[in-house]
């Protein structure tokens, strides 16, 4: 195969590849955002144990985890629409998907981080004479927040990942720019690389700070 590199062609689309980087840089931190409020709320609420609402929390939060995120994009962007008799925009969709994905995991870091703390210190700061809530909020989650950072980042980092699948409903991140780029230079190795690479620079400083977290894990526990 005598194929010959030419990256330069793309030096003209620089434009479109920065673009897709902003895309891709705001819906990630939109939806970490939006979906941390969410996975923060869920994961409380199942702490209470209510039957009902316990139950109606588990269900959202595995009927997130146990379907494929890009068949949730397709079937909320082109099914539900259908379903409710309204159109949805495309980044309506985008966000909500990301967000309410991320926030079933985020629920689960956030319930098994705040049950890893010791049940004596709930019983230590009732007998202080302290309310559930100034409990929760001033003794249990600052001790949580250790054992949560670790995959608190890397759930972050893949949720940084999961944006390159909004570009099937024509969402323009990085990915569906590169599209619009290979369509119009037919050079899809050189299109490609430079989206791994820039996909590479942004995820690899998270998932360095997400092991240095893990190893500050382990030695406070040694």
């Amino acid at each position: 195969m005598n194929y010959v590199w030419d990256f330069a062609i793309l030096g003209k689309y620089s434009h479109l590849f920065w673009l897709g980087i902003g895309w891709t840089l705001a819906y990630t931190i939109g939806t970490i955002a939006i979906g941390t409020a969410i996975g923060l709320a869920v994961g409380i609420l199942r702490l209470g144990r209510l039957p009902v609402i316990d139950w109606l929390l588990l269900a959202y939060i595995e009927l997130f985890r146990c379907t494929p995120l890009l068949v949730q994009i397709i079937w909320f962007y082109y099914a539900l629409p259908v379903i409710l008799g309204i159109n949805i925009p495309a980044h309506i969709a985008a966000i909500s998907v990301l967000s309410l994905y991320g926030g079933a995991f985020y629920a689960e870091i956030v319930r098994g981080s705040i049950e890893s703390v010791a049940r004596g210190q709930w019983d230590a700061a009732r007998a202080l004479g302290l309310r559930p809530s100034q409990v929760l909020r001033m003794v249990i989650l600052p001790q949580a927040l250790k054992p949560m950072l670790a995959p608190y980042v890397n759930q972050s980092v893949t949720q940084l990942k999961n944006t390159s699948l909004v570009s099937v409903i024509a969402v323009p991140d990085l990915v569906y720019n590169a599209t619009l780029i290979n369509a119009d230079t037919y050079r899809p190795l050189e299109v490609y690389t430079i989206v791994a690479l820039i996909y590479f620079a942004m995820l690899f400083p998270a998932t360095l700070m997400a092991r240095r977290f893990e190893r500050g894990m382990n030695y406070d526990r040694a």
